[in-house]
């Protein structure tokens, strides 16, 4: 993807100019303020704001209802183990062939996304480029899909339905999931493009390393205990 930060542009262009005339003293504005900062305000704007933007709205939301999304993601899959080989009978390799419907799911998605992206989101950016709250469009979408492929799922992993149901609605569940962690992403930068890098790695520590790691460690236990039929 081509560069579209004028600034790393700015800096580039420099460095290229610097290089060709071998005279150093060719600057962009940004290097020459760079030379009279302090540390303590070096700190402050790669680390402290960053943390202070993380920590407020609408970051905090978005990162708490990322880890939660992603903890019901990997929530998910220890239930397969549980519900295919008492309810269907399915044996150990049966059983992870059924990890394919996210297959099919997130195949659906993207495609679906990318369609997206193709017909409406990109040429409607060559218009005019709207504000951020414009960019989270399939997540509306996704919020009823994600829901509703794990309420079907519950109700429809029984001996007396077929099988395919409750996977279909895991494929479901893949398209809302993909459709709302996308928009979030592509909000983020929209937001605040300054501490976007920053804001992706508390968003990926938050969700990966915390809610991931913790719903992995009670997830069975938590099935097992509460039983997976009524």
């Amino acid at each position: 993807m081509p560069e579209t930060s004028p600034e790393n542009i700015l800096f580039r262009r420099a460095r290229r100019l610097r290089k060709f005339t071998g005279n150093s003293r060719l600057q962009y504005q940004s290097e020459i303020a760079q030379h009279h900062m302090l540390a303590s305000q070096i700190l402050t704007s790669a680390l402290i704001c960053p943390l202070e933007i993380m920590f407020k709205d609408p970051s905090v939301f978005v990162n708490v209802y990322t880890g939660y999304l992603y903890g019901v993601f990997y929530t998910f899959f220890e239930i397969f183990s549980l519900v295919f080989p008492r309810s269907y009978g399915f044996n150990p390799g049966q059983t992870g062939l059924t990890f394919l419907s996210y297959f099919v799911g997130i195949t659906i998605a993207l495609l679906g996304y990318f369609a997206y992206l193709h017909w409406y989101m990109i040429p409607d950016n060559m218009k005019a480029f709207r504000e951020q709250e414009h960019c989270p469009f399939p997540a509306l979408i996704g919020s009823v899909l994600l829901p509703a492929g794990l309420f079907i799922f519950a109700w429809t992993a029984d001996p007396d339905i077929h099988w395919v149901v409750p996977l279909t609605d895991v494929a479901n569940f893949c398209v809302g999931h993909f459709w709302l962690m996308q928009s979030l992403v592509i909000y983020f930068p929209i937001s605040y493009p300054k501490y976007a890098a920053s804001l992706f790695a508390g968003n990926r520590l938050w969700r990966r390393s915390i809610t991931v790691g913790a719903s992995v460690v009670f997830a069975t236990l938590l099935f097992t205990n509460l039983g997976i039929r009524a």
